[in-house]
């Protein structure tokens, strides 16, 4: 079922909101993202997605490889090793550029993984470390230690 067509050129990304389970929003908090519960008083970021356009040079079968981004301010997440560690940043970057690089641009990317309502977001650059919440008001951040002390699902709800 594997297609050759290209995905269409978009010229805008795919916009949208994130939630962990326990009803926690991502906000811009300086230059971090951090999940806090969410209420009337907290403007969850806008998270922006799109494609990367070259999956097939990436490896296979670990869910769709995507750029995730913010808006106003307009910053792209990317993970990058400081200490020795796989750690996520965010970067004033536009997400259409990174769209429109002709080659991945694997600092920046994430495999996506649905299942249900929930995503997993993988980072492409260091495989075995997702993006994890954990307590109210912590950034949020890379882990390759999946259990009850960080949480790695989330809602993605993605608007027309």
């Amino acid at each position: 079922s594997f297609s050759t067509h290209p995905l269409p050129i978009r010229s805008s990304a795919q916009t949208g909101k994130v939630s962990d389970l326990n009803q926690q929003v991502w906000i811009l908090r300086g230059q971090s993202l951090v999940a806090v519960p969410q209420n009337n008083n907290v403007t969850p970021v806008t998270i922006a997605v799109l494609p990367c356009k070259y999956p097939e040079s990436l490896e296979q079968g670990k869910g769709i490889p995507i750029y995730l981004g913010i808006q106003n301010p307009d910053k792209c997440l990317f993970c990058e090793e400081v200490d020795g560690q796989p750690a996520l940043q965010l970067k004033e970057e536009n997400i259409l550029d990174l769209y429109n690089n002709p080659e991945p641009v694997k600092p920046f990317l994430f495999y996506h993984t649905q299942t249900g309502t929930t995503s997993t977001f993988e980072s492409v650059a260091f495989p075995g470390s997702f993006i994890a919440s954990s307590k109210n008001g912590q950034p949020i951040f890379l882990t390759s230690e999946q259990g009850k002390y960080h949480n790695i699902n989330f809602n993605l709800v993605l608007g027309p």
